[in-house]
């Protein structure tokens, strides 16, 4: 695969006010990066504007798409559903006509129906939940990861194939993402014959899960699987360790984050995590790769190349048919793309024909390899 971007300079990640200062002596082209800057899931909105400004700039060293240049403009919605359609009215009220994002699953369903009845291009490339897509028939939602429903039975076959636990927890936050990939991971494991002894929500934000922790050890289990984000996986990790449950512990793409080792310590080794493939190893990914590495950024993150891949889809389509979001969306619609994650396709919904899910193991460096067992 050929990425049609030579890398060069910086194109500012612009705020809403900031964008009105830049008028337009030249043509541009504003796409609008709905990410989590305030909250405490920042370090996932980091990832995807790694990946966006890398595909920008290169884009723009290029000469930008059909003369134009790509103007970028962050919307902060701190990965909150109530803040969701707040960050979809700016946008809208910005007439921007294309989002990379939202970045988590709550804040992108509440927002979704703000920008499909507006006409806005929504490409999400961390989404993951079903919900976002399942019956809305929205023509303008699409995403570049897989979903829940594609993670969940790839956790569910490590464990029930390699860890091969005999008694598992299936914790989650009641949240929309962390609740359906876990009751997805769950329903697999029992559809397998494994005794799933403890299904059970907790309270994100809480700092002292040790009741929690008191009711897994009574349980006997040997597995636990948690749906939700990393901060309460780092705490479940260090304070299970601390009350000498010595049990293995996996989660999805939500708990792959650096700042996992801060919160658990040494107690993250070995913790498992469901992962996009590292699309960083494909040797057609080069020139991507060395452009991220010039920037001190990381193309091997949880969503850096899905981003990436996100702003490529759309600098793509508008070259292809103008700028004119409702042709973009058509265009993506019947289009097959090639991208950093390889070539790329979606179904009526907006959803992936396919995606690549693997597991990874979780040092206490910071580093992650593919997970044996």
């Amino acid at each position: 695969m050929s990425i049609p971007f030579r890398m060069h300079t910086v194109v500012a990640a612009l705020g809403l006010a900031g964008a009105a200062l830049f008028s337009t002596a030249h043509a541009q082209i504003k796409i609008a990066m709905v990410v989590p800057t305030t909250g405490p899931l920042t370090q996932y909105g980091d990832m995807v504007k790694e990946g966006v400004n890398t595909a920008v700039e290169m884009a723009n060293a290029a000469g930008g798409v059909n003369g134009k240049k790509i103007e970028l403009v962050s919307v902060d919605d701190a990965c909150e559903p109530k803040q969701g359609p707040v960050a979809a009215n700016r946008v809208v009220n910005a007439k921007i006509g294309y989002v990379i994002g939202p970045v988590c699953s709550g804040a992108s369903i509440a927002a979704a129906p703000i920008y499909n009845n507006e006409g806005v291009v929504v490409v999400t490339p961390s989404a993951t939940s079903p919900a976002l897509t399942d019956g809305k028939n929205y023509h303008f939602i699409f995403r570049t990861i897989g979903r829940d429903d594609q993670q969940g039975p790839a956790a569910a076959k490590f464990i029930l194939e390699k860890a091969k636990p005999k008694k598992v927890a299936v914790l989650h936050d009641k949240q929309s993402y962390g609740q359906g990939i876990a009751s997805s991971v769950r329903d697999d494991l029992k559809k397998a014959g494994v005794e799933v002894a403890l299904f059970e929500g907790i309270n994100a934000g809480d700092s002292d899960y040790s009741a929690v922790i008191t009711k897994l050890k009574s349980a006997g289990v040997d597995f636990i699987y948690y749906g939700g984000y990393h901060p309460e996986m780092g705490l479940l990790l260090r304070q299970a360790s601390e009350q000498g449950l010595k049990v293995r512990m996996m989660g999805p793409e939500g708990v792959g984050n650096p700042e996992v080792n801060a919160i658990a310590g040494n107690a993250v080794e070995g913790m498992l995590v469901t992962l996009p493939a590292d699309f960083s190893a494909n040797p057609k990914n080069a020139a991507v790769v060395k452009a991220f590495k010039d920037k001190k950024r990381n193309p091997s993150g949880a969503f850096q190349l899905t981003a990436f891949a996100a702003t490529q889809v759309l600098l793509d389509s508008i070259k292809a048919v103008g700028d004119s979001p409702a042709k973009v969306a058509d265009h993506l619609h019947k289009s097959n793309f090639e991208t950093v994650l390889g070539s790329v396709g979606w179904n009526k919904q907006g959803d992936l024909k396919s995606f690549d899910f693997q597991v990874f193991e979780w040092h206490k460096d910071g580093s992650k390899s593919v997970a044996a067992k």
